[in-house]
Parts: structure tokens; sequence; C-alpha cells
């Protein structure tokens, strides 16, 4: 049996939130997002929650009963308030920089790398900071990875992207005579 599966979700005033079939659809202030799930977990809107209930009593159903009900849940909070990541560039010469619907990064390579940012997402940057927000909690995590992705922080002198609550471990290095 799931915990948070058996909890109801509750669907804050603003928000509408749609079932046809497997696919749930959030409308909230923020924007929309629309969802397909496996049919084994069946959604329903009872009394201003959302409550998830599995098809049947088998391990696949019971497996991702709270797993849906976790992704409806960030669904309905993410078109209430979007979902944000910050990503620190930090080293000499590092710099991020947004363009039309590009990221352009100069991290220490003989060119500019240039990410295209999803349509969805909205990316800002300012001075070794760049923002990531967005309503899909999984798609901003996912770019932002992809952006940190690109250059790891190395342990010795901390340069690279990281995540902005990240601690990056240090090591000493050599030491002189």
């Amino acid at each position: 049996m799931s915990r948070i599966g058996k909890k109801p979700i509750i669907i804050p005033a603003g928000t509408d939130v749609k079932i046809s079939g497997s696919t749930l659809t959030v409308k909230g202030k923020e924007g929309t997002v629309t969802r397909d799930f496996k049919p084994v977990v069946i959604f329903e809107v009872v009394d201003g929650t959302l409550k998830a209930t599995p098809m049947k009593k088998d391990k696949a159903s019971e497996a991702l009963w709270g797993t849906y009900a976790a992704h409806a849940a960030n669904m309905i909070a993410g078109v209430n308030k979007p979902f944000q990541k910050k990503l620190v560039v930090e080293g000499v010469g590092f710099k991020a920089e947004v363009k039309g619907t590009e990221l352009v990064l100069n991290i220490g390579f003989s060119h500019q790398v240039k990410v295209e940012i999803p349509k969805d997402l909205k990316v800002s940057s300012e001075k070794g900071t760049i923002t990531i927000s967005g309503v899909d909690a999984e798609l901003v995590g996912q770019f932002s990875a992809k952006v940190r992705d690109l250059k790891k922080p190395e342990p010795y002198k901390g340069k690279g992207i990281h995540y902005s609550d990240e601690v990056v471990r240090r090591k000493q290095g050599k030491k002189t005579a």
C-alpha cells in the first residue's frame, strides 16, 4: 500500500483538473500541464481533491500508484507556483547569456556552447547565475541537469556549472616543498 497514493491531493481555488481516460490535464494561473498515464491508476475529483486509486491489486498497479499521485501533485503545484532551479557558472571567463531561444555558454571551450531552450521554460541569466523556471517539474529538472552536464564542477578550483544549493567538494592539490 502506498502512503503517498492514499493521501488525497488538495486542488487549490482557481485550478482546473480534467480527466479524460488516462490523460490528466491541470490548468492554473501560470499555465497548463497535460500528462498521459498508463491505465493502471484511476484518478477522480472528489470534493475539491484529486484521488488516485489502483485499478487492480497487483504489483504493477501498486508500484505506480504513489508515483502517479506524486506526479499529479507536482502538476497541481506547478500551475500555481512555477518550479525553479538556479545554476551558478563559476570560473575565469565563464559566462552565460540568453539570446532569443538559445542559452549561449562560454565555459572554457574553444567555441561557444549553444543550448536550445524548450518552449515551456523561462530562462534568465545575470552575473554568473542561470535561473530556469516552468510549470513542469520534470522539464525544469531535465533541462537544468542537461546544462549542468556540459561542464561539471571540477574539484580543485571549483570551475564549472553547479546548482546554487550544491556543495562542491574541493581537493587540496599539490603542495609546494
